[in-house]
């Protein structure tokens, strides 16, 4: 079953359990699905994102709201961020499990390796590597600050 058809049944049992902040949720993460696969469109290809990408446009929905909070927090709007981080929270029960910090030591450790990377300039090599195999598994943010201190320490 892929990501779509899970947030196809989500969807669809929510809306059953007449849970309104889930539907409307769901319902962002679909519309932007659909817009993504819009954008996607040739005349050679009418398929759909991938779960990678789908993975990928997750992660910035995630930020999205978490940049919104942290903004309505800073405003004096407590409840209006409260409902960003409800978001937050069903949105990420579809992502992978996030990977923990020793986890991603050890995968920047193995992609330095087989790029290569000896000096800071090779940061863009490593971090096209980590995301290939890590989209929607690992925090990039976090990820980039030790590939960054550990090609400035070479």
């Amino acid at each position: 079953m892929t990501l779509r058809d899970n947030f196809n049944q989500a969807l669809k049992d929510a809306m059953r359990a007449r849970d309104q902040k889930r539907v409307s949720t769901l319902r962002l993460v679909l519309a932007a699905l659909k817009d993504r696969d819009i954008a996607n469109r040739s005349d050679a290809s009418r398929e759909g994102i991938s779960d990678e990408e789908i993975l990928s446009l997750l992660a910035k929905m995630i930020k999205q709201r978490e940049e919104s909070a942290a903004a309505f927090e800073g405003g004096g709007r407590p409840e209006l961020a409260a409902a960003e981080r409800e978001e937050i929270a069903i949105i990420r029960e579809f992502q992978p499990a996030q990977m923990s910090g020793s986890e991603i030591q050890a995968a920047v450790s193995v992609a330095m390796a087989e790029a290569g990377a000896t000096s800071p300039k090779d940061m863009g090599k490593v971090m096209a590597l980590l995301k290939t195999r890590y989209a929607g598994r690992m925090d990039f943010a976090k990820s980039s600050a030790v590939v960054k201190s550990l090609l400035s320490a070479q």
